[in-house]
């Protein structure tokens, strides 16, 4: 973040009643979103089948109190008026949540009308209704993706709703987000400069024409998303069991040798998701803490797979103590186009039960803008299932890469994932 930018928004977070400045990663998705998505900017939630004894009135008057323990709901964008600096503003009103009853035909407008994208500035950035039809009761929860992230969404936000739905009195104060952005902001323009220092030299030598995979499509100027799943089916969790090898790095080491072989070569560049959640306080702070961090190995000529797994882990040990100066890779545009990872466990698919309550919540569908977020060319989304099975979802241009094409990549990529299983094997063997 440029110091004069600093500056001036702390100053008015400080000085003018309220206004906050956009985190790196929030301005970074924000810019995706008015710059180059097609529609709403990756929502997080999606729409849920209650079990029948779910008390509705009740479920509703847990929403709302969540909703206003947490400032991350009363989060507006706003351009301020003195610079037209967009930021943003913690003193929105909590509607209360009220139940809907309305007929099956009436909810299917319900659901066409959800999946409208958001009207973002000095709007609410969240959506949540409670929905009684004659065959069943729901809950739609969609969250703007620039002001919570998964965890907080997923996990923090359904737990709490639990405690509270069940009548657990929640006695502590809840870390305030808007505190978190003040804090992130209090370092020195000098403390930077290591770390964009770090950033520059990590990315030195990208470039999208090289270190991808070749396009095979030409002639479609405009982007166009399209995705498959496939499972892996040369590694099971097994694997990992008596190993101390985490599964996100060897994933990851696994992607980056994908992409090495398939474009030819002895360099790979990798832009990899973190959850950001570093301490007790951030582990229960609603709000968007992730990031994404760029990463590149170069593969001499004596490498073997077990000094490289040990040498990318150490890089991503190290990376986030650079986290803050990530704002030189958001605001140069380092990692443009660059392929990006990222490891989950647990899926969310139309057979994905999870439970509100202790009672059985079925996911029925995802918000239909989840899925024209940003103009990737490549993310590459390995997940875990609880049968022991890998699945890797791939989400590709489709104005650059034909379904052939990237079903070869990941037919590639199952292949390493066999290769780095032989430790005291030589990468450049591997790559050939």
């Amino acid at each position: 973040m440029s110091t004069d930018y600093t500056t001036r928004i702390v100053n008015y977070a400080l000085e003018t009643a309220g206004f906050y400045p956009l985190r790196p990663i929030q301005r970074w998705l924000i810019d995706t979103h008015f710059n180059k998505a097609n529609s709403t900017m990756m929502n997080i939630g999606g729409l849920y089948k209650l079990d029948d004894s779910i008390d509705m009135e009740k479920l509703a008057a847990a929403i709302t109190d969540i909703s206003n323990a947490h400032d991350i709901f009363k989060c507006r964008l706003v351009f301020h008026e003195g610079t037209s600096d967009l930021c943003q503003r913690f003193d929105g009103e909590i509607v209360p949540v009220e139940v809907e009853k309305i007929s099956d035909a009436e909810f299917e407008e319900v659901k066409k009308f959800l999946k409208k994208p958001y009207r973002l500035v000095n709007n609410p950035l969240y959506r949540i209704r409670l929905i009684e039809t004659p065959t069943g009761k729901y809950f739609y929860s969609d969250f703007y993706h620039a002001i919570l992230d998964g965890t907080a969404a997923g996990i923090l936000f359904l737990h709490e709703l639990s405690s509270r739905y069940k009548g657990k009195k929640i006695t502590r104060t809840a870390p305030k987000y808007s505190d978190y952005v003040l804090q992130e902001l209090r370092i020195s323009p000098e403390d930077l400069v290591e770390g964009n220092n770090y950033w520059r030299n990590m990315l030195e030598g990208y470039s999208p024409e090289k270190h991808l995979p070749p396009a095979d499509i030409q002639g479609k100027n405009n982007w166009q998303s399209d995705q498959f799943f496939v499972e892996l089916k040369n590694i099971n969790r097994e694997y990992f069991s008596d190993r101390v090898r985490k599964e996100h790095i060897f994933f990851l080491a696994a992607s980056m040798l994908a992409t090495a072989k398939i474009s030819g070569q002895k360099k790979s560049f990798m832009s990899w998701i973190h959850n950001g959640r570093t301490n007790t306080t951030e582990r229960r702070l609603f709000g968007i803490l992730l990031e994404q961090y760029p990463v590149s190995f170069d593969f001499e000529e004596n490498l073997t797979v077990e000094k490289f797994l040990d040498g990318l882990e150490g890089k991503i040990n190290e990376a986030p103590k650079y986290r803050r100066s990530l704002e030189t890779v958001y605001d140069t545009g380092l990692q443009d186009d660059c392929a990006t990872f990222i490891f989950q466990k647990g899926s969310l698919t139309e057979e994905s039960i999870c439970k509100l309550a202790d009672k059985p919540m079925q996911f029925v569908e995802m918000p239909e803008n989840k899925f024209s977020a940003a103009e990737n060319i490549l993310d590459i989304e390995i997940t875990s299932l609880d049968s022991g099975k890998y699945v890797v979802l791939v989400d590709y241009d489709a104005s650059r890469y034909s379904e052939g094409a990237m079903k070869k990549f990941a037919a590639t990529l199952d292949e390493m994932v066999l290769q780095l299983q032989k430790e005291k094997k030589f990468i450049s063997e591997i790559l050939g």
